[in-house]
């Protein structure tokens, strides 16, 4: 009797769903800080944002803002079918399930992303509780989820709220003591700044303190070259035993406010966090000799909010391991300005740079605020390149895509329109920066404040005769041909028209939904009438050109472009050029691969050992993606620029094949492209829950592949197809699947799930 009474209770305890998780406000998920739970709620607007100020809290800037969560999944194929929302103005109310501002009632709807806030208008400076219960199509209620807590701004402009800065005081990996001097090892490079505690006989003894990002028979570098950094610092001691800051001292490359050509600022460091510098090493000087004695040492780095464990990625190709680790801490180090900028150079904020950026940080973690947030800086601030300002709308599409949230698209749908850059159109259907379309008019629609004659196309960067390469020196164009008639910018400009007829049709403007499609035909038309060489199969760089470099070719394919008959030549044609294009260009390069079909030369780039390599950033001594494939490429690069990091999205995205289908993740595409790549298991975030993936792979003969899809999501499997009869189970249960190409597809649902493709 006791035995089955246990049965009873545990069936009925596993049939309950669990609470939804992760809630977020905002896109934003931890807004609760310090004592704000159960603060009072008749506190004054100057108390809050003195605690505002004091405790660098969070603010949320919209007086409707987008609520989100992460549904419960106590049974496989899980979707939610209903939720109820309560917002309040204390805790109390909320823990007697009651609501003041905002009761949604039970709600019928499978949205757990994006629900917008109504009920009571929110006012400024107040502090808001929330939580939220759900209903699933098992027909199972959830418990409420816990209660969380967020502030409005001052002014509801609704703009995107941002974390501020943290600050994380690093211990140092490795200490040596030599003769005269200690050496500092902090295993990565960060930004931040050091703060040492001493011990000193007298007043007025001093030592000496080196900085920097690289090393040189055993010592650090103080002639690094490049824009590899180094300081030293003369501190003055007190004494007896007192801790000490080094005050980085500002660079004036990367802090002078006054504009670029483009009309473009960098971004400053706030208040709060001070000067910083990159820094991996320190060497301090003179303290034996002195009698200071160095009781601690702590590296304060700046960065943005980031989860070291919201994703993993291990697979049996050890250098392909070490280039995700590169790449994914890259994303972190690369934050420290709190808007994403283009390295310590210039911390200035470029299109090019903010797209790999993004991708990189939506796999690596689960955050789009920072993202967004820069994104949108852009919009405002165009710098000069004609294609990067096109990149816009990618970002823009990105955002929905991976957000499921289109509130940015509705308040910057008009700027958008404009950064398709439709006012260079020519009578061909094509667009083109030569030929005196340029006007003040349209430097207005798409927020360049540059002059009309520093608006060009840029294609790849940096090009030969320019930043310390002689004319004789290719740069990382590939020998591109610039005339009037660009494919690379035209690729740009069928891209971003596609994006913003699909931008269109999810707002609802269907008129201009139908327009964007018809001139993005247009386009891919006219390139491939025009560019497309009919006898070699692949593009040409312009009408007045026969050259044909990997430029114009990978963006084609890699946007997809290149007609199915000329798919295959143009692929062939790229294998000839290798990684003739810089760190940004490879990015766009296995994108091209992957679309393609061509795993195994993806695999060849990514795990490649090669001077033009992720792994040669490593071998030089980096541990953040540098500006380019090594110093000799670009004689002023940095070893902190994270649009070297593509391989952070490249292995998820293409190579283990995770994408969304819809927006918000609603729908996964699973696609691995294993090659011959044994082994390999990732988990990367999604705005809906984790997603795990691993596989094994024998080619040709047996291909495993398992995997956990969030609650509320649906799943397109794609499998190797290994041979013309092939055998598939899921789950243990022989299937048939759907053959697409290469490839079988099935679709499942949410939770775990195992399926084994053989050949016959």
């Amino acid at each position: 009797m006791y035995r089955i009474l246990f049965l009873f209770v545990f069936c009925i305890r596993i049939s309950v769903a669990q609470p939804p998780s992760h809630l977020t406000t905002d896109l934003l998920e931890h807004t609760d800080r310090v004592f704000l739970d159960g603060y009072p709620s008749n506190i004054s607007p100057a108390e809050l944002g003195t605690a505002v100020e004091r405790y660098q809290l969070t603010e949320i800037r919209n007086a409707k803002p987008s609520l989100g969560w992460v549904v419960g999944g106590g049974q496989a194929n899980t979707l939610q079918t209903a939720y109820r929302v309560l917002v309040a103005s204390s805790p109390g109310l909320l823990l007697k399930d009651e609501a003041d501002i905002w009761d949604s009632g039970r709600t019928e709807s499978n949205n757990s992303i994006a629900v917008t806030c109504a009920g009571k208008p929110l006012q400024p400076s107040t502090v808001y509780y929330w939580k939220v219960k759900t209903w699933d199509n098992h027909g199972t209620e959830s418990g409420f989820s816990p209660v969380r807590s967020f502030i409005t701004a001052a002014v509801l402009d609704g703009k995107t709220a941002c974390y501020p800065l943290q600050i994380t005081d690093d211990r140092a990996e490795s200490i040596t003591h030599s003769e005269g001097f200690t050496f500092v090892d902090f295993g990565k490079a960060s930004f931040g700044r050091l703060k040492l505690t001493l011990s000193s006989r007298n007043d007025g003894d001093t030592i000496t303190v080196h900085l920097g990002e690289a090393v040189k028979d055993g010592r650090i570098d103080r002639r690094p070259g490049a824009s590899i950094r180094y300081a030293a610092y003369r501190l003055p001691l007190m004494a007896g035993t007192h801790t000490y800051t080094l005050k980085i001292r500002p660079d004036g490359r990367n802090t002078d406010v006054s504009a670029n050509a483009s009309g473009v600022k960098p971004i400053l460091m706030p208040d709060y966090t001070g000067e910083v510098l990159p820094f991996r090493y320190c060497e301090i000087e003179d303290h034996p000799r002195n009698g200071v004695v160095i009781q601690n040492i702590v590296r304060q780095t700046v960065h943005y909010p980031f989860n070291e464990t919201a994703s993993d990625f291990h697979s049996s190709d050890t250098v392909l391991n070490r280039v995700w680790e590169l790449c994914k801490y890259s994303v972190k180090a690369t934050s420290f300005a709190g808007t994403y900028v283009d390295g310590d150079r210039e911390r200035i904020p470029y299109e090019a740079d903010a797209l790999i950026n993004q991708l990189c940080h939506y796999a690596v973690d689960r955050e789009f605020s920072l993202a967004r947030h820069s994104h949108e800086y852009l919009i405002e601030h165009a710098t000069w390149p004609s294609e990067w300002i096109m990149q816009s709308v990618l970002m823009a599409w990105a955002d929905y895509l991976y957000t499921g949230n289109r509130a940015s698209l509705q308040r910057f749908y008009e700027d958008l329109k404009a950064k398709t850059l439709i006012g260079l159109k020519e009578g061909n259907g094509l667009i083109s920066t030569r030929t005196g379309k340029k006007t003040p008019e349209l430097l207005q629609q798409i927020h360049f404040k540059g002059k009309i004659a520093d608006l060009h196309d840029i294609v790849d960067w940096p090009q030969s005769g320019i930043l310390g390469l002689g004319k004789n020196e290719p740069g990382e164009a590939d020998g591109f041909v610039f005339t009037d008639y660009n494919t690379v910018v035209n690729a740009y400009h069928y891209e971003a028209l596609r994006l913003m007829s699909a931008i269109a049709g999810v707002l609802g403007n269907g008129e201009d939904e139908a327009q964007y499609a018809r001139e993005a035909q247009r386009v891919r038309e006219q390139v491939n009438r025009l560019l497309l060489d009919p006898k070699k199969g692949y593009y040409r760089d312009g009408i007045e050109t026969d050259h044909s470099s990997l430029h114009a070719n990978m963006f084609p394919l890699a946007f997809g472009m290149v007609p199915p008959k000329s798919v295959e030549k143009t692929g062939a044609f790229i294998r000839t050029r290798g990684l003739a294009c810089s760190v940004y260009g490879a990015q766009f390069l296995l994108d091209a691969v992957y679309n393609a079909h061509d795993a195994e030369y993806g695999l060849q780039l990514l795990s490649s050992t090669g001077e033009r390599s992720w792994y040669n950033m490593i071998r030089a001594g980096s541990t953040i993606s540098m500006e380019a494939w090594d110093n000799k490429y670009k004689p002023n690069q940095d070893w902190n620029h994270i649009w070297g990091g593509a391989p952070a999205n490249l292995i998820p995205r293409k190579l283990m094949g995770i994408e969304p289908l819809e927006a918000g993740f609603g729908k996964i595409r699973i696609k691995p492209q294993p090659a011959s790549l044994r082994h390999a298991s990732i988990k990367t975030p999604s705005i809906r829950g984790d997603i795990h993936v691993a596989f094994d792979n024998l080619p040709g003969e047996k291909f495993t592949l398992e995997v956990e899809i969030p609650a509320n999501s649906l799943a397109e499997i794609w499998l190797p197809k290994l041979s013309s009869k092939y055998s598939l189970t899921v789950d243990n249960v022989a299937q048939k699947g759907t053959v697409t190409g290469n490839f079988v597809k099935i679709e499942t649902g949410s939770g775990k799930h195992r399926f084994v493709i053989s050949a016959r």
